[in-house]
């Protein structure tokens, strides 16, 4: 069997990549949390009253959809013990 010769090509990105992920290393921490700052400054966050409305949305579709699944559940409660009513 006859050993394959290296790729000059294939070293060269490797080595490239190492050196990267080396380079990443080094204050990795600051620069992560450098970055973190200036993202969290392009935020637009929302005023107190769109929170408020937006939560009074939000609840008001969960009581909406938490009584139809009442109302189905219930209704096909009913169903399954009308069934097994006649059954028995």
């Amino acid at each position: 069997m006859a050993k394959k010769e290296a790729d000059p090509k294939a070293e060269k990105a490797a080595a490239k990549a190492a050196a990267k992920a080396e380079k990443a290393k080094k204050g990795g921490l600051k620069k992560y949390l450098k970055d973190l700052k200036s993202e969290i400054k392009k935020v637009v966050w929302p005023s107190r009253k769109q929170v408020v409305n937006n939560t009074g949305v939000v609840m008001t579709v969960m009581f909406i959809t938490g009584m139809f699944l009442f109302a189905i559940d219930t209704g096909l409660a009913a169903v399954v013990k009308a069934l097994l009513s006649i059954g028995g």
